[in-house]
């Protein structure tokens, strides 16, 4: 049975690797299934051959269940043809609503679509401000209400960039086939309007709950900084924690800590079980003599499973709380049953049970983690035992044991965690120990068993407990806070490759091997390659080119032999979310990169330095160059911290490993031209690699073309490689700023169905027409150039397709 289970796990995560679903799924499981019975059958005489037999069975068994499942999760579709049209849909609010500054986002379920067929759930925003010029009220939508509301919607897209986060496939596991928006009200008679209060139903039950206790903790903390944790304990709504305390939670590695995690819903599940097995075993201090009728064992297992069960649903069924789930109930089965099994089989039951409701989960470290963290605990305690305590040891005694195995556990986990962590997140915190060592008490048996009561109880005592909680978390976020300041705080190095994870596997069960075994201590020297890798880099007088997919707006990655420049940071998504925070950073940190020698913003336009905060707060920049004005946050930024800062200039130039950078534009004296719009100071590069050049433009527009073929000379301004000015607006790309750059190739920075229309049809068709070849990165996702004897390309979409991606 257990090979069969990590067959089929290892099955359904192949399936997330492929380009294209297989044709007849459904059909193939059944055949592949009834001959994995009849070989099983037919072998069972023959414990190797059935072995394999079951391994294979178990791998095309997940395949195949994936891949139906797959099939009909995608069945339901939003046709191109209706992508950003008036649809009026009739449904519930099938989620906990997220109210942030600019409105309110939540999944809907629909019941009737007028002028589309539109796919049963859709994710939707409802702005208080449309295109930033219409008043549009935002409805005070609730769990389980009915409306009716004229949205625009789009098929699922996402940005697609190397080592970021997949948003169109989570968008497939939680079963959302369309996102958009509400629309303003376009006619009296379609007006956005409450249908129903409440529809009956499980979910909205579930959802209508969890958004009850949300309100009441929020009531009872308003204003209060650490609220959002509070919720993401008693609800798992992590939403409302700020990027800065995620920061911190990271650097000291207990952010598993903050949510509803398998150690909260164990604790949660063993104190019921505690307690109703105490009052059965007691009759409830009554003389029914109930533990006659059913034993009390049975009674506390079954009310710490309906615990167990119940904490999930509030927690939104995440897949750390679903392995604990299952496990509980596995447990709580072989107790009823009388069939006590080993840990080893319920972890395997787990696991199959996780994979056959969610083959989706192994795409996420979160599924990784959970089961790699009780296969490590396994491996370091099965088989290995201890001298049990006398009866008549002390208390003492038997709290420094308590404490030894604390201790001893999170040492196992530390360890061994340490290769899945850099393959995940390429960062492992060394203060991680003493962190958790202080927040899982004070976390699992203070904060959240107050968090819960607090959030059941009557008012007054709900505010007094959920102060309480409160103020401990604040106390312990200032431990945590000085904890990740340390400069030592975090080790990181480039996402190793496979065979440097493998050997670090090997070092360390050799390093958590029993005791006995010859030169423990050896298996740290498995983590050499890992932790000691250095980022990749071009030869001397090549460089690469990542011009990342960061929506509408711009980022482009320089590189050299030694050197790094960032041109552009990426547009502001939300008032805690650009494109440094979400794209540019994670990119740098799973390569390795900590520092960048030179950034350069081109503008101040949201679109180009929505990113630069978020930037300068998490990497090392050694200097900034832009056009933007004095008083922008990022200037002040830099000449606070006392950092080089400088104005884009014509004539600055700079050589590094024999690859040449100059600037173009803008003059002198338009960064005091107060009748400028940014636009025209853009920052114009050009890079030179050997016989091979680009050409980053920025925003520039027709007037400074002209300028810059005006006061360029001959041959200047050619280049290979174009990024198109102004994402290819109507004002950009003139034929001769064209015909005198002579590009090979151009590359669009452009966002999905953006609302500007970029690139323009007729500009596209223009670079078409004169024989340039054109790449989008809402199409390719991101691109990267490695600029040597030739130039080669890299389409990020291409080179990773994925059979949910434009689906």
């Amino acid at each position: 049975m257990r090979t069969l289970i990590l067959g089929f796990a290892a099955g359904a995560a192949w399936l997330q690797t492929q380009a294209s679903l297989p044709p007849y799924a459904g059909v193939l499981l059944w055949v592949i299934a009834g001959m994995s019975l009849l070989m099983v059958l037919l072998l069972r005489r023959h414990a190797r051959w059935r072995c394999v037999v079951a391994l294979a069975a178990g791998v095309a068994l997940g395949f195949y269940w994936a891949a139906w499942l797959a099939q009909v999760a995608m069945a339901p579709q939003l046709a191109l043809a209706d992508e950003g049209q008036d649809i009026i849909v009739t449904g519930t609010v099938a989620s906990l609503p997220y109210r942030f500054e600019q409105g309110v986002r939540f999944n809907f379920a629909v019941e009737k679509a007028l002028g589309a067929k539109v796919p049963p759930l859709i994710a939707l925003s409802w702005y208080a401000g449309f295109r930033d010029e219409v008043t549009n009220e935002v409805g005070d939508v609730q769990p389980g209400e009915r409306w009716r509301l004229t949205v625009r919607l789009q098929r699922p897209h996402g940005n697609a960039n190397p080592m970021g986060f997949d948003y169109e496939a989570w968008l497939l596991e939680q079963g959302v086939r369309a996102t958009g928006y509400v629309r303003p009200q376009p006619r009296a008679d379609t007006p956005n309007v409450r249908v129903a209060a409440f529809v009956p139903g499980f979910g909205n039950v579930v959802e209508a709950s969890r958004a009850a206790l949300r309100a009441r903790i929020l009531r009872s903390l308003e204003d209060r900084q650490y609220a959002g944790v509070i919720v993401a304990l008693v609800v798992g709504d992590q939403r409302a924690i700020p990027q800065s305390d995620w920061q911190v939670f990271n650097r000291t590695g207990v952010s598993h800590l903050i949510s509803i995690s398998g150690l909260h819903i164990t604790m949660i599940a063993g104190l019921f079980a505690l307690g109703a097995g105490a009052l059965w075993r007691r009759s409830f201090f009554t003389d029914w003599q109930l533990p006659l009728r059913l034993p009390a064992q049975k009674v506390a297992a079954l009310a710490g499973a309906l615990a167990a069960f119940v904490y999930v649903l509030l927690a939104g069924f995440g897949v750390p709380a679903q392995r604990t789930l299952y496990m509980l109930l596995v447990v709580a089965l072989a107790l009823w049953l009388g069939r006590i099994t080993s840990i080893v089989h319920i972890l395997c039951l787990a696991l199959g049970v996780v994979v056959l409701l969610d083959p989706w989960a192994v795409l996420w470290p979160g599924f990784w983690l959970s089961f790699g963290t009780v296969a490590t605990m396994l491996y370091a305690t099965a088989g290995r035992t201890t001298a049990p305590l006398p009866e008549s040891a002390s208390r003492w005694r038997r709290l420094r044991a308590a404490v030894a195995l604390g201790a001893h556990t999170q040492y196992v986990v530390t360890v061994g965690l340490v290769p899945l962590t850099m393959l995940l997140f390429s960062q492992v915190s060394l203060v991680s120990p003493v962190a958790n060592a202080l927040a899982i008490p004070v976390i699992s048996l203070i904060v959240t068993p107050l968090s819960l009561a607090g959030s059941l109880l009557p008012a007054p005592l709900c505010d007094w407990l959920l102060l309480l909680a409160h103020a401990i978390v604040q106390m312990l976020a200032q431990v945590l806070d000085w904890l990740g300041a340390r400069r030592f705080a975090v080790w990181t190095a480039p996402a190793p490759p496979m065979w440097s994870f493998c050997w670090a596997l090997f070092g360390t069960a050799w390093l958590l091997a029993p005791r006995g075994w010859p030169h423990r201590w050896a298996g740290m020297l498995g983590w050499l390659p890992l932790l000691t890798a250095l980022p990749s880099s071009p030869p001397p007088g090549q460089m690469w080119i990542t011009a990342f997919d960061v929506g509408q707006g711009m980022a482009v990655l320089v590189e050299t032999h030694d050197h790094r420049l960032l041109y552009d940071t990426g547009p502001a998504y939300s008032l805690d979310s650009d494109g440094a925070s979400r794209v540019i950073v994670p990119y740098l940190r799973a390569r390795g990169i900590s520092k960048l020698d030179g950034v350069i913003i081109s503008h101040s336009d949201l679109d180009h330095a929505g990113g630069a905060m978020s930037l300068l707060e998490n990497v090392q920049v050694g200097w900034l160059a832009s056009s933007l004005f004095d008083g922008h946050p990022a200037v002040e930024a830099r000449r606070q911290a006392r950092r080089p800062y400088l104005h884009c200039v014509t004539g600055q130039s700079w050589t590094w490993e024999g690859v040449h950078f100059a600037m173009l534009h803008p003059l002198p004296a338009s960064h005091t031209d107060i009748s400028l719009k940014p636009n025209a100071r853009s920052c114009t590069v050009k890079i030179t690699a050997g016989k091979h050049a680009i050409l980053l433009a920025g925003d520039i527009e027709a007037a400074q073309e002209a300028q810059l073929l005006a006061r360029s000379l001959e041959g200047e301004l050619a280049a290979d490689v174009l990024l198109a000015p102004h994402h290819g607006s109507g004002t950009s790309s003139t034929p001769a700023f064209l015909n005198a750059v002579h590009p090979a190739l151009a590359i669009f920075q452009v966002g999905h169905r953006n609302r500007y229309k970029h690139p323009k049809p007729q500009v596209y068709a223009r670079y078409g027409d004169m024989g340039i070849a054109r790449l989008r990165t809402d199409v390719t996702g991101a691109v990267v150039l490695a600029f040597g004897d030739r130039i080669e390309i890299t389409q990020y979409r291409a080179s990773r397709p994925r059979y949910w991606q434009g689906r």
